[in-house]
């Protein structure tokens, strides 16, 4: 009985080894596909849109461009020389796989700009500027998405922050003043302002990357009718609950006993739909709402209900 209890448990731990390498394998890879479309991404919005005009960008991409014009550098050097320090940086401050991804990414987008060309896709410097910065942060975002950077900014912005005390938003803004005021001194006030086009268009296409399309808000209920609530959320809503008991404080009705709070996650066009549905069942219904920047697991897609 006891070798038969030592084979189940070996056969177990064999099975949970083999699921787990397994899961890491596939994620290995879905990395490894994000960051080389990223290199892609960032290589065309450089060399075909940006890099033949003198635009530049934020953040270590916009000082490499920046040196690049004034100095006539390969580009592709100073990408690798510039971000060597905050490789080093996110080795201390996000470990060290992240480091060796970002590395291997930085390293990537070098070869790529050195080896690889790419038309020039127009002249008319409104298209470059938004269509390179478009480029540029979808390659940010899916590098991102990879687990690597290709630009060193916010590792740097996240390492000072942890040291002076400042949010990382103030230290990117602080960086890329300095960036671009640097380009309207030496290369033009035009250009600079076009720049910040393209910066704009960068980072607002990274957002989008990371955050997707469908932003999320998880939704706290507390309600009297929590049951119905929940029933609302689940059947007519398609979506995942979960019920938590709470105690209420003092409201207009006075001190409460324990009561069931229901909390969801949904899309912000959703919401609306929501909010009326609650109304039906309880118009009082003490409702927060609050971003979510991503999700995993649980029944965040919506499932397909039964008519």
């Amino acid at each position: 009985m006891h070798t038969d209890n030592n084979k189940q448990i070996s056969g177990y731990k064999k099975a949970r080894k083999y699921r787990e390498n397994r899961v890491a394998l596939k994620g290995h890879i879905r990395d490894v596909i994000l960051i080389c479309i990223g290199i892609t991404s960032a290589s065309f919005g450089l060399k075909g849109f940006l890099l033949t005009n003198e635009f530049i960008d934020g953040g270590a991409t916009g000082l490499s461009l920046l040196i690049s014009a004034l100095t006539k550098v390969p580009l592709y050097l100073l990408i690798i020389s510039i971000n060597i320090p905050f490789i080093i940086m996110g080795y201390h401050t996000l470990g060290k796989q992240f480091a060796v991804k970002t590395a291997l990414a930085i390293t990537g987008l070098a070869l790529c700009l050195a080896n690889v060309q790419f038309p020039n896709i127009t002249d008319d410097n409104l298209l470059v500027a938004v269509f390179g910065g478009f480029f540029l942060g979808a390659g940010i975002g899916f590098s991102i998405r990879g687990g690597a950077v290709i630009d060193g900014t916010e590792v740097l912005a996240i390492y000072l922050s942890r040291k002076l005390g400042v949010t990382i938003g103030d230290i990117i803004i602080l960086i890329n003043a300095a960036i671009f005021s640097s380009a309207a001194y030496f290369l033009s006030v035009e250009i600079a302002l076009y720049s910040m086009i393209t910066y704009l268009a960068a980072s607002k296409t990274l957002d989008f990357i990371i955050e997707g399309i469908e932003e999320y808000v998880g939704v706290t209920i507390v309600a009297s009718h929590s049951e119905e609530i929940r029933n609302m959320v689940v059947n007519t809503m398609g979506r995942g609950v979960t019920v938590y008991t709470g105690k209420s404080g003092y409201g207009r009705k006075g001190e409460k006993k324990n009561i069931d709070i229901v909390y969801t996650v949904i899309t912000r066009l959703e919401l609306n739909k929501l909010n009326t549905e609650i109304t039906k069942i309880e118009p009082d219904a003490f409702v927060v709402m609050s971003s979510v920047k991503d999700t995993k697991g649980g029944m965040i897609k919506k499932r397909r209900l039964k008519h």
